[in-house]
């Protein structure tokens, strides 16, 4: 009996070295793998090293951008602003002179008894003409 149980341990130590031998072939495999995968993600890793360089200096290009159309788009309302007043001030001083060639014409207007009857007409008509160009301007937001 002691020789059938030598045998049995010795079979078990067998069954458990194949376990232990397929597992280690098992290992290699998936360490070959492995470091097949490590040369791979080195690979990787030197792309996105270099796109990440060459994403920062288009980072860096866009920033120098950006503060050049800052400083123009400044400079550029400053004189649409300059600009803007100007014109608010020649428009009112449009319809100040307007206002005052209306006055002129209505004073200037004949009296229902002179003969210049088609005169009259046109005075009307030129003084009418330029009260309603100035009404169209106020309304319409052009005359300050």
């Amino acid at each position: 009996m002691s020789h059938t149980l030598g045998l049995v341990i010795e079979s078990l130590v067998a069954v458990l070295l194949l376990l232990t031998i397929g597992y280690c072939w098992l290992l290699n495999k998936r360490l070959l793998r492995l470091k097949a995968d490590e040369q791979s993600l080195k690979a990787t890793i030197g792309e996105l090293i270099t796109v990440t360089e060459i994403a920062e200096r288009a980072i860096g290009g866009l920033k120098l951008t950006v503060r050049e159309v800052n400083e123009n788009l400044g400079r550029d309302i400053a004189a649409a602003s300059a600009m803007s007043e100007t014109l608010k001030k020649q428009l009112a001083e449009g319809d100040n002179v307007l206002r005052r060639l209306s006055k002129i014409v209505l004073a200037a207007r004949p009296s229902s008894e002179q003969p210049d009857a088609p005169t009259l007409s046109a005075a009307r008509a030129n003084a009418a003409a330029a009260e309603a160009f100035a009404d169209r301007r106020r309304h319409s937001g052009l005359a300050a």
